[in-house]
């Protein structure tokens, strides 16, 4: 009784935000161009404000054509200067936090998140949860798993003491989204303090073994809860044991539990793998479906074959670009136009607005945030499948500037994505793990495909270069000798090592995005199956 009020409660804080979303939906144009109209006036005295004029700005067409596009680079200088305690610098708001996300030429970014920016993620997440919870009512009757990523390297802040990094998928939902959730919590959020991340994992599987009420699961990346899965079988036994007494066996965790001996005896006819069975009322799973993150989503479909999963839509950190509604066609999720001012760069470099984008065509993403971000590429390719309403509907395709590029060869990760796709289906496998990426060796510059299947021949290296060579630029390096042959090379843990790696750049674990192209070599040391994990086991 105590989740379903508690979920009841907080599905009907959400629908104001629900009849806001709807509204907005029948007022495209204006809803968008008030927001840029707040964000320009509230931010006109800051110091980037009266460096572009933003005072003397009345249109959307007149900003578009006075301040320019940017990337994470142009805003390097002040987001330093803001962490050294300098107020309005991109924003009159007093910056809160700085999240944490991976870069392109650096290993992280810094985001500034402001009250407002905050704000305008609940604007996205608020009409979510309402049109979920209320097309799965049985969702409310049962505690819900929210991701939560260790503080591996504990709590860090900028020189003038700003906290960087969110704790769990529920401090994005302000403080009463939060307080709610954190009431029907199947993992509570203070196993985010174990660094240790075996014991983290230990942890979080012991809690959700004790609920098997447990209806939703919601997690970021896919490899996330698989990762998460695996050892399940290898701590059995302990886990069993834990439930029943009410104990952790780790050494380095001070925590206690209710005892459930009755739960241990039903869960010890089970078998660890036997997900069915162990989350009996387990409804949905939400987390990144689209894009490169579609094999992994499948590998859970497979996991949980009674499960019904739902993407996440486009959510990135510097913005909540996209909502997942249910019945939107295609699988596409409806733009968060309540959220951001959205603009949309085409094929051949013109900026659309939101209102100009038509159903068919791919569009680099541009948003404008009160986090002080102004005219920024996201660099996320979407495509137009629908409408709803008069919103346009959009799928994530993948990263516009992810691009291998050393001699020419121009290997873009979509095309990868597609050719390998085709290339596993063509030879009846479902690799557990598989990534391609540059190795500069002793016999030559060439590709990679780091593989976790046992099932392959040795055609597929020939398949594999064959595939790729269908790109002209690959194939012309290729016979300019630039590029040797791709190779093939079986690796145990991939996605394991692959999260390890991501992780010791700076990036959180339960944000780290799967890829299938990386642009940079040095990927061997790290996957190879005779190498150790290089942060250790754990």
């Amino acid at each position: 009784m105590k989740a379903y009020a508690a979920n009841a409660l907080w599905v009907a804080s959400c629908l104001p935000e629900w009849r806001r979303f709807r509204r907005a939906a029948e007022r495209l144009e204006e809803t968008q161009a008030a927001l840029l109209s707040r964000y320009l006036s509230v931010n006109k005295a800051t110091e980037y404000g009266e460096h572009h004029h933003f005072s003397s700005i009345t249109s959307s067409s007149r900003y578009q054509n006075q301040v320019p596009l940017t990337t994470y680079d142009d805003y390097v200088e002040h987001i330093a200067r803001i962490g050294e305690g300098h107020a309005s610098v991109l924003t009159a708001e007093p910056v809160r936090m700085f999240e944490l996300s991976s870069g392109s030429t650096a290993a992280s970014k810094l985001v500034p998140y402001t009250d407002s920016l905050k704000a305008e993620f609940q604007r996205g997440i608020a009409p979510w949860i309402y049109d979920l919870y209320t097309n799965n009512p049985g969702l409310q009757r049962g505690p819900a798993y929210w991701s939560i990523t260790p503080l591996i390297d504990g709590k860090r802040f900028t020189p003038a003491g700003i906290p960087i990094g969110f704790d769990s998928d529920s401090a994005y939902l302000g403080t009463l989204g939060k307080w709610l959730v954190d009431s029907v919590l199947a993992v509570p959020n203070a196993v985010k303090n174990i660094s240790n991340v075996n014991s983290f994992r230990y942890v979080t599987l012991l809690c959700l073994l004790r609920q098997p009420d447990l209806r939703l699961i919601s997690v970021w990346n896919p490899t996330f809860l698989s990762l998460l899965l695996a050892p399940l079988a290898e701590w059995w036994e302990s886990l069993l044991h834990d439930i029943e007494r009410g104990t952790v066996s780790r050494a380095d965790v001070d925590l206690r539990f209710t005892p459930k001996p009755k739960l241990a005896r039903t869960l010890r006819a089970l078998t660890p793998t036997d997900y069915e069975s162990l989350w009996s009322r387990l409804r949905l799973i939400s987390c990144w479906a689209d894009g490169v993150s579609r094999l992994y989503a499948r590998q859970l479909e497979e996991m949980f074959p009674h499960v019904s999963l739902q993407g996440k839509g486009l959510l990135a950190t510097e913005a909540f670009v996209s909502v997942p509604i249910i019945g939107v066609p295609e699988g596409g999720s409806v733009l968060s136009i309540n959220s951001h001012f959205f603009e949309f760069i085409n094929e051949v470099g013109e900026s659309l607005l939101v209102h100009q984008i038509e159903k068919g065509k791919t569009y680099s993403v541009i948003i404008t945030t009160s986090g002080g971000f102004y005219r920024y590429q996201l660099h996320d390719v979407v495509e137009v499948v629908g409408h709803w309403k008069q919103i346009p509907c959009i799928r994530f395709v993948g990263k516009e500037d992810h691009i291998s590029d050393w001699f020419g060869e121009k290997l873009e990760e979509r095309f990868v994505a597609n050719a390998l796709e085709r290339l596993f289906a063509a030879h009846n496998i479902s690799p557990a793990f598989a990534m391609l990426a540059p190795e500069d060796s002793g016999d030559g510059f060439h590709y990679v495909l780091y593989i976790e299947s046992s099932d392959y021949d040795d055609n597929l290296a020939k398949d594999l270069d064959d595939a790729l060579r269908a790109n002209f630029h690959y194939d012309y390096c290729r016979k300019l000798g630039q590029l040797g042959a791709a190779q093939i090379v079986n690796v145990t843990g991939g996605t394991e090592r692959y999260l390890r790696a991501r992780q010791a750049r700076g990036q959180k674990l339960g944000n780290i995005k799967p890829s299938v192209l990386q642009k940079t070599t040095g990927w061997k040391e790290w996957l190879v199956e005779e190498s150790p994990l290089p942060l250790g086991e754990g």
